[in-house]
């Protein structure tokens, strides 16, 4: 058995190690030459002695056949169907010496190619101090791996150790993460363990990555439980600390964990978690690892010896669901379960909407209470990549329901007891849409890819013309975030009000408490208004087309998210749809 330490392919010290069970013959495709690898019982192939410059191209051949990327490449300049190239991630230059990242306060999700004009992570660079200003605490890159093509989401990545080529390689990535880390910035990285995509995909040549046992929506399951799962886990585990060890990332988002099929005694997050714990003690570095999961199940956050995953955090979708569908009027789908205020204090003092009731869109019982877990181990959100972008147009919430519904919903995310996160572009109303895009290069593929996408859409009513092609740039260039905007209105309006609304939130310590107990909502009987008292903070808000009155216990108007809004005498009156925040006691 190959010592953990040296099962990797990425060639050290003259090392050269690639784990290929189905092959009975490994060569390494060097300058010309067929360079044969000795194969060990194990299934990793070994060939000593083999000095690999940086920079410099190779690839593996396995049983004379093609070409064939290192399963471990930290760069693919050409793409996932080109050769490997060889980095030496101990040359990286860093300045962040002593850097300790913060914990989650507010998380900002981007988009590489859409966040800059360039499109690229040094082209993402100078717009990392507007979130300074925000003050949020973590960057959050959607996939940044080697995908096909030039443009995509980075969900059907292929290379999962490679820095996409298009967005500027590994190096690109130490430079973004040391500017990161310059502003006081932790960087969080989303990773994708359930699937990998279609095409360029040749884990399946080397060994059992993947398995018929279990299926994703996306593709082919990855092995976790079966035979030979072992290595394959120790391939993905090995990645994560590759992101944290290489390129200093600060903690990891993954990816619809609820599609990482295991039936293993100890869970592979689990695993995960357990050896990133152990990297953390042996550098006094603190690591954030981030679910994204649709269980509503606490366990994903309860430590290991409760029976638990160990994860720090999850992405919490009811507050999302109630807001959106109480706020746009939108009942389609799993918004089928939501849309009364109820339900939104509901999620602001349990977290979970759903605790065990049966949910009509699943047809079953669904979660289980998170009794005893803080509120800041929950990253919730009002937009997001998959919230703005699985629906046809790509349109942010402003777009389909209305910048005042938008102004209610931020004013109870950014006040509510969770970590909030932003989406790129959503706290001026950016016009830009963020659609689904696709640059596959297989053109039979690409068809399939943008039939499909026209024909999900087309069983909802929308017209096949008016959906946007997935494969064409223009769809790309669209979603581009246009910067101009900022100081432009009614864009500046909007991010006025999530300026106030953060700035509320550093200065109040009582709208940073996690402790669920200490959440209070209702919704008032006579006016319909949903009350949310927070210690000495008061949050009003209602989705009325009138006026509304309501009786609050608060002495000072702080904040409201229209104009007209005023308290007299513990009376306050909200212009339609609006909100509030109100200090209780004595004035200020």
């Amino acid at each position: 058995m190959i010592p953990r330490s040296s099962a990797r392919s990425e060639p050290t010290n003259g090392h050269l190690a690639v784990w290929a069970p189905r092959a009975a013959k490994v060569e390494v495709l060097l300058g010309g030459e067929r360079i044969a690898m000795d194969r060990q019982a194990s299934g990793w192939h070994r060939v000593g002695d083999l000095r690999i410059a940086p920079g410099v191209l190779y690839a593996f051949s396995l049983d004379g056949g093609p070409a064939t990327p290192d399963p471990r490449s930290l760069s693919q300049p050409d793409g996932p169907h080109g050769p490997s190239q060889r980095v030496d991630a101990g040359t990286f230059r860093w300045t962040d010496t002593g850097f300790e990242p913060p914990r989650l306060g507010l998380v900002y999700e981007l988009h590489v190619g859409t966040f800059s004009a360039e499109g690229t992570l040094d082209g993402a660079i100078p717009h990392l101090d507007h979130l300074v200003r925000l003050g949020a605490s973590h960057v959050e890159l959607m996939p940044i791996v080697e995908f096909p093509g030039t443009r995509g989401w980075g969900y059907d990545g292929v290379d999962l150790y490679a820095v996409h080529h298009a967005y500027g390689g590994p190096e690109a990535l130490v430079r973004f993460v040391d500017a990161s880390h310059a502003r006081g910035l932790g960087v969080i990285l989303d990773v994708v363990y359930n699937h990998l995509g279609p095409d360029g995909n040749y884990l399946a040549r080397f060994g059992p990555y993947f398995t018929d046992r279990y299926h994703t929506r996306w593709g082919e399951a990855v092995n976790l439980d079966g035979r030979g799962s072992d290595e394959v886990r120790r391939f993905l585990v090995d990645n994560a600390l590759s992101w944290l060890r290489d390129f200093h990332v600060d903690g990891l988002r993954i990816d619809a964990i609820h599609a990482l099929f295991d039936e293993s005694a100890v869970h592979f997050l689990e695993q995960l978690a357990g050896e990133v714990r152990s990297f953390e003690h042996r550098t006094g570095r603190r690591v954030t690892l981030i679910a994204e999961s649709d269980l509503n199940d606490p366990r994903v956050l309860l430590p290991a010896e409760r029976g638990g995953h160990g994860l720090d955090a999850q992405w919490s979708d009811d507050l999302h669901h109630a807001l959106h569908a109480w706020l746009s009027g939108e009942r389609a789908g799993y918004y089928t379960d939501f849309g009364a205020p109820e339900q939104v204090a509901d999620a602001l003092e349990n977290a979970f909407v759903f605790r065990g009731q049966h949910s009509a869109f699943r047809g079953r019982r669904h979660g289980r209470a998170p009794t005893g877990i803080a509120a800041d181990r929950f990253v919730s959100y009002l937009q997001s990549h998959d919230q703005i972008g699985n629906r046809a147009e790509g349109d942010r919430f402003a777009h389909f329901a209305d910048p005042a519904g938008q102004r209610v919903a931020a004013t109870i995310l950014l006040t509510s007891p969770f970590v909030p996160m932003l989406f790129q572009g959503e706290e001026w109303d950016a016009s830009s849409p963020f659609l689904y895009f696709t640059d596959h290069e297989d053109p039979a593929l690409g068809t399939a890819v943008s039939e499909g996408r026209r024909r999900e859409f087309t069983q909802f009513g929308w017209a096949p013309e008016s959906i946007p092609d997935p494969q064409a740039e223009s769809t790309f260039a669209r979603s581009r975030l246009r910067w101009d905007e900022l100081e432009r209105e009614p864009h500046r309006r909007m991010l006025a009000l999530y300026e106030g609304l953060l700035a509320l939130r550093r200065a109040r310590p009582d709208l940073r408490d996690p402790r669920l107990e200490t959440v209070h909502a209702r919704v008032d009987a006579a006016s319909g208004a949903l009350i949310v008292e927070r210690a000495e903070t008061v949050i009003v808000a209602h989705a009325s087309a009138k006026e509304v009155r309501v009786l609050v216990d608060a002495s000072q108007l702080l904040l409201a998210s229209e104009a007209g809004a005023q308290l007299t005498n513990g009376a306050l009156v909200l212009p339609p749809r609006a909100a509030a925040v109100l200090h209780r006691g004595a004035k200020q």
